[in-house]
């Protein structure tokens, strides 16, 4: 940690918390997701290990950039590029009820599909995908970030069953708890276009 000066705590989830801090060396900004493993067994170590190198192996335009990681007092602490923009959510919210334009909805979701091809295309799924989890830099690209509850699948065929998501945004299979795949991504993705062109979401 002694490479970034803290700024200020931006995000706090079942992972975590979230800091956006500077760094000294470039001067440039960036978010670090701190991860409690000092109660965690080797096995559960390990998971969140995995994440870092399912992290690690993305490099795409639309999904947040890793950086690095490294352990800290009990932490585990991993580097991502800062989205200047916010989120999706906040977008949202900030219209006031002001429908955003069809070019608009268009772009993000163009945008989205691509950085959901890209980590499907590599057996992994993300599982948590909601507007709170899909980000803006400042020229407005839109970045698909948090996997911190992805994992990569052995092969196209196997499927997952931890229960898992944001209620709002799971899948029928989800919620009967039955085995699911990358469908369930898109069905979440799906709920995300509801809410870019309503503004509200599509389960309340």
């Amino acid at each position: 940690m002694d490479k970034y000066e803290k700024v200020r705590k931006i995000g706090k989830g079942g992972f975590g918390k979230a800091i956006l801090v500077k760094s000294k060396e470039d001067g440039h900004q960036y978010v670090i997701k701190e991860i409690d493993i000092s109660g965690m067994s080797p096995e559960e170590r390990q998971k969140a290990q995995k994440e870092v190198e399912v992290l690690a192996k993305m490099s795409h335009p639309n999904i947040v950039q890793y950086k690095e990681s490294f352990e800290e007092e009990g932490c585990l602490c991993i580097v991502m590029d800062y989205c200047e923009g916010g989120d999706l959510l906040e977008k949202i919210k900030s219209q006031k009820g002001e429908l955003f334009s069809e070019d608009q909805i268009l772009d993000w979701f163009v945008q989205i599909c691509l950085a959901l091809k890209h980590i499907h295309d590599r057996k992994i799924l993300h599982r948590d995908i909601k507007p709170e989890n899909i980000f803006l830099t400042k020229d407005g690209t839109v970045q698909l970030g948090d996997f911190g509850v992805s994992r990569v699948l052995n092969s196209t065929l196997e499927l997952a069953t931890t229960f898992i998501g944001t209620p709002l945004y799971l899948s029928p299979e989800i919620c009967k708890n039955k085995p699911y795949d990358n469908k369930s991504d898109i069905w979440a993705l799906g709920c995300v276009l509801y809410e870019m062109c309503t503004l509200k979401p599509a389960w309340l």
